[in-house]
């Protein structure tokens, strides 16, 4: 039976993937029971023992990864692996020259065969991540432009079959919920699902930048992150990917069905726990 390799094994895509695989899975981190910490290269050569196949997400968007990715694709190969999965974003076009469209230039270039996956945002980043409302406000700087939210769930979906389907090597899928839709619409299908208030505040790119820089936020992520917002403000980002149906045979999850499933669940904390990035 093949092996994969799961980086970043117990986040939002990883465990999903992982769940998915199961016992052809190896999800792998820095608290994983086999550790795997991007800055240890020591951690990698057991994490790599036996894997053919690895689904990659990088160490973040803040900095130039790629001459990593690159060493550790030809100690992949070396150690048996014969391809790569990595999780991108549709959002690269926005910013062609940063870290993550260098990840997918060093994929491309190495020595495993490779899929790319570009998601548009995830819809669990209403419930998981960056547009978690606080004090019921979701707080964003894109206006009224839409976006065709991802469901996680899809993705991880698409991520197995890619892994398992010697079909998808040299592909770039595309990935998209089958609607865009505006962030005062979702607030309002977290609102009515969740049964309680949630509204749509959005704000400057200044006050955003601002935000993120109280927390902490490292400059080279703000600036991919800014380019991914901006995208969807401008209405740049609200077209629609097939990836989803391709792979899978049917169509992607809209927002108000992924909703239900997930914000909708009583007592759910996701929907008010208040988080920044």
């Amino acid at each position: 039976m093949a092996h994969f390799l799961v980086l970043g094994g117990t986040g939002k895509v990883g465990r999903r993937l992982t769940a998915l695989l199961g016992d052809a899975a190896l999800p792998v981190g820095r608290n994983t029971p086999v550790r795997f910490d991007w800055h240890d290269e020591s951690t990698w050569d057991s994490a790599l023992a036996g894997a053919d196949g690895v689904f990659v997400v990088g160490p973040g968007s803040a900095t130039d990864w790629s001459p990593t990715l690159t060493r550790l694709l030809h100690r992949a190969e070396r150690a048996g692996a014969a391809h790569a999965v990595l999780l991108s974003a549709r959002g690269v076009e926005f910013l062609p020259d940063g870290a993550v469209a260098h990840a997918e230039q060093a994929l491309r270039t190495g020595p495993l065969a490779w899929t790319i996956l570009r998601p548009t945002h995830f819809a669990q980043n209403f419930t998981e991540a960056m547009f978690v409302p606080a004090d019921g406000r979701i707080i964003a700087p894109v206006g009224d432009g839409a976006e065709p939210f991802v469901d996680v769930d899809d993705l991880a979906e698409v991520a197995a079959a890619a892994l398992t389907d010697a079909r998808r090597r040299g592909q770039i899928l595309e990935l998209s919920g089958p609607e865009a839709i505006t962030f005062a619409e979702a607030a309002a299908v977290l609102e009515k699902v969740s049964g309680r208030p949630v509204r749509f505040e959005s704000e400057s790119d200044d006050e955003h930048v601002a935000r993120l820089r109280a927390a902490g936020t490292p400059e080279g992520y703000i600036h991919w992150r800014m380019a991914m917002l901006g995208g969807i403000r401008s209405g740049a980002d609200a077209y629609l990917s097939d990836g989803v149906e391709q792979v899978l045979g049917r169509p992607a999850t809209d927002f108000t069905t992924w909703a239900e499933r997930e914000a909708g669940r009583a007592g759910n904390p996701a929907v008010i726990r208040p988080r920044i990035r």
